[in-house]
């Protein structure tokens, strides 16, 4: 069937060949046309586009991805559809305005020479001929028709939605220049300033291929994340060849093989092959993680140097890269507090503009008459105080934040509480699996003289060998440790409530706690006594190891504190957190666990669905609250919580009752997640400072303030300088990817190495 399906595209695709082929030349005129044609078509779309930055951002995040679907259909799932969506639409923006620039810029050089002003300045003149006078305002009419129309296009739908901004703003300055100077011509008595009106179109449109190129490398984190999946896999038939199929044509279930080097093309379970695979696209993590069979695999991650044959468990959307990709983009598109601000602020800076033009025009006009100085200072205010630099102080910053965060394992849904995280005054963690391991294992040993710790724990483990209880692993574990192996065991029995027993090189061992002392009526060493209180008095189980009927040695049994629960709890009392744990243990395990982590407030032997009370009880303190838990359990608190953090979600990035995602299970991250926090919020600031105070600077001096003392801006210089806070305030978003999110220098902090830099 399938190759059948192959044969008949083949040919069609053969025919269409020929058919190409033999129509070349007969209608090569008609394709260039068709092709400049579709070119102005794509032109008009991005101008569209680019006139409803405001409508983009605000729609919501599942139409934008019902209407995704729609327009992709099931090609590739999320891999072509963002590929072409999601960049396609900054990058067209780019290439438009940089192609538009160095045409714009090359028809004003005819103007620029033909200018006397310019030739009186610089002291050059260039030849005259009959009709020479008519270069400036002709070069002048095409660039602006050229280059200035295109703003004009797309300051229609701001007048029609009657939010005047950034858009409109341009189209006056030049609108008001080009009308001036083209009366002039019929008027010759006035002076036109074409030369100011061509440089002034060239300098917006360079501002703009800046701004295009900027927010494309910014938003790029989606696109990055789309080209880590491969388009093709070699699918494995049940007769075990292999066969390259698109992506996209894998089911659940279908069985493939990765090859050394290769990508992963889909979620799945490893069932053949060792191999070590590079997450750190996905999950943060700077090491390979080895993957052997049973272990799970993620889509878009690289194998390493061995084979792998993977069961396929999820494809297309529900893949977690897929997942990642929805979350980076709802990020991107979600507005924070800050962002709503600044789109105020440049709603506003138009009024004060088109104010500052006309107090401007008259004060002007009453002191020198109206004539060409007028205009001047007219067109200079209206340049100066286009909100380029406030239009992109905040959303450049968001979308570098939005993919440094992903690169390190933070996937933000919600824009408000990433921007919250820096205020953060406290910070609950769910025990379990998150400050510790979520396994028991060997804490402490004790043996009776005679008994060497290395044999009593070898010879536990070869009794426990073939127990699947938690005890019985964690002793193995312990045992794995140590480099230990254990001898064979035989006539394995399981004594129900108290322990197993087991006959190991001739000896009859039992492993057991102390239901089984008391069956066997064995007597405890007074040492071994001690060691049992101390354990019970910091919340640990003890086990003991009993051979032919002689006590000789205990284990003492505990949910092992994580390495990084303890570089955490430093880390976020040295930025001034209060740390609390939420467990639903015993008060005597929880204190001894907060003893020695140094947590501050301990909330134990909480129901799952009494977790939220306990954040509300911080949260009625006055307290600003971070909840961190598994996702799952800890819903309630983690939607209760003004920062719900869901930790330990490798897989499961669909978490809708968190506010941010760690995909990797490290409680490291939420250190780095403050600290991104508080960076973010730190430019954020920066740029907004930087492009209000800008325009409170630059508006009074573009209206003619210091006229007196002879400083006066010309609309090219004007243009200059709204375009340098452009670029400015561009770079210093930027700068936001330096920031450096290993653990910072803190007292008695180890800095960590997993932490990736934005590219």
């Amino acid at each position: 069937m399938d190759e059948h399906k192959d044969t008949n595209e083949n040919s069609s695709g053969g025919e269409h060949q020929q058919d190409d082929s033999s129509h070349q030349h007969e209608h090569g005129e008609h394709d260039e046309s068709v092709a400049e044609s579709d070119e102005k078509r794509v032109e008009q779309e991005l101008l569209e586009e680019e006139a409803h930055p405001a409508e983009e951002s605000e729609t919501a995040p599942h139409e934008q991805h019902e209407q995704a679907g729609h327009e992709e259909g099931h090609d590739h799932g999320s891999h072509e559809g963002h590929g072409e969506g999601h960049s396609g639409m900054h990058e067209g923006h780019e290439q438009m305005f940089r192609r538009r620039f160095f045409v714009s810029t090359l028809l004003s050089i005819p103007v620029l020479l033909y200018s006397e002003m310019l030739q009186e300045w610089l002291g050059f003149s260039v030849p005259a001929f009959p009709g020479s006078e008519w270069i400036n305002p002709a070069f002048a009419v095409i660039v602006f028709a050229y280059g200035g129309v295109p703003f004009l296009q797309m300051a229609v739908p701001e007048l029609k939605d009657r939010s005047p901004g950034m858009m409109t703003l341009i189209s006056m300055a030049i609108t008001v220049a080009f009308v001036y100077s083209l009366a002039s011509v019929v008027f010759p008595t006035q002076s036109a300033f074409f030369w100011e009106l061509v440089t002034l179109i060239d300098i917006m449109l360079l501002g703009h291929w800046i701004e295009m190129r900027s927010v494309r490398r910014a938003s790029s984190a989606v696109d990055e994340l789309a080209k880590l999946m491969p388009d093709t896999a070699e699918r494995i038939s049940d007769d075990g060849d292999t066969e390259e199929v698109p992506v996209s044509e894998l089911s659940e279930g279908d069985l493939v093989l990765v090859r050394p080097g290769a990508s992963v093309p889909a979620d799945g379970i490893v069932e053949e092959g060792d191999s070590d695979v590079e997450e750190s696209m996905i999950t943060g993590e700077s090491k390979p993680v080895s993957k052997e069979p049973g272990d799970e695999v993620i889509g878009g991650t690289i194998n390493g140097d061995g084979s792998l044959r993977i069961r396929v468990g999820a494809t297309g959307e529900e893949t977690t890269l897929a997942g990642i990709m929805r979350l980076v983009e709802e990020a991107q598109q979600s507005k924070s507090k800050t962002q709503v601000l600044a789109d105020r602020a440049a709603g506003w800076l138009f009024y004060v503009a088109l104010g500052a033009a006309v107090v401007t025009a008259i004060a002007w006009t009453i002191a020198v008459s109206f004539n060409a100085t007028v205009i001047e200072r007219v067109v200079t205010v209206l340049v100066i105080a286009c909100p380029h630099a406030l239009g992109l102080a905040i959303p450049l910053v968001v979308a570098i934040n939005t993919s440094l965060a992903a690169r390190n394992g933070m996937l933000v849904r919600d824009r408000i509480a990433m921007e919250e995280a820096r205020n953060l005054d406290a910070i609950i963690f769910d025990k379990t699996g998150t400050l510790t391991e979520g396994e028991h294992g060997v804490v402490d040993m004790a043996t009776v003289d005679g008994v060497d710790e290395d044999d009593a724990l070898t010879l536990a483990a070869a009794v426990e060998s073939d127990s699947e209880h938690m005890i019985a692993r964690a002793i193995r574990e312990a045992a794995n440790e140590q480099d230990l192996t254990a001898p064979d065991a035989t006539d394995f029995e399981a004594i129900k409530g108290r322990g197993v027993r087991a006959n190991v090189d001739g000896n009859e061992v039992y492993v057991g706690g102390p239901n089984l002392l008391t069956q066997l009526d064995s007597e405890i060493p007074a040492h071994l006594q001690r060691f049992a209180d101390e354990a019970g008095q910091n919340a640990q189980t003890v086990v003991y190891l009993v051979r032919d009927s002689e006590l000789i040695a205990a284990f003492a049994m505990a949910d092992v504190i994580r390495e990084e629960s303890f570089r955490v709890v430093d880390a976020l009392h040295d930025l001034g957190i209060e740390v609390a744990m939420l467990t639903g243990d015993s008060q005597d395990v929880a204190n001894a666990v907060a003893d020695e982590l140094g947590i501050d407030t301990v909330f134990a032997e909480v129901l799952p669905e009494d977790k939220d009370e306990k954040v509300q009880e911080l949260q009625n303190q006055g307290k600003l609250v971070g909840m961190v838990g598994d996702g799952v359990n800890d819903a309630p608190a983690l939607t209760r919580a003004d920062v719900g953090i869901a930790i330990g979600s490798g897989t499961d990035v669909a978490v809708q009752s968190a506010d941010v995602i760690l995909v990797q299970n490290n409680p490291m991250d939420v250190v780095r997640l403050v600290k991104l926090s508080k960076a973010s919020y730190r430019k954020m600031q920066e740029n907004i400072v930087w492009a209000a105070g800008y325009n409170v600077f630059a508006i009074p001096l573009a209206a003619g303030v210091l006229a007196p003392i002879g400083i006066l801006l010309s609309p090219a210089v004007g243009a200059l300088l709204m375009s340098l806070s452009t670029v400015i305030v561009a770079i210093n978003a930027q700068l936001l990817r330096r920031v450096d999110l290993s653990i910072p220098e803190l007292p008695g902090v180890t800095p960590s190495t997993s932490a990736q830099t934005a590219d």
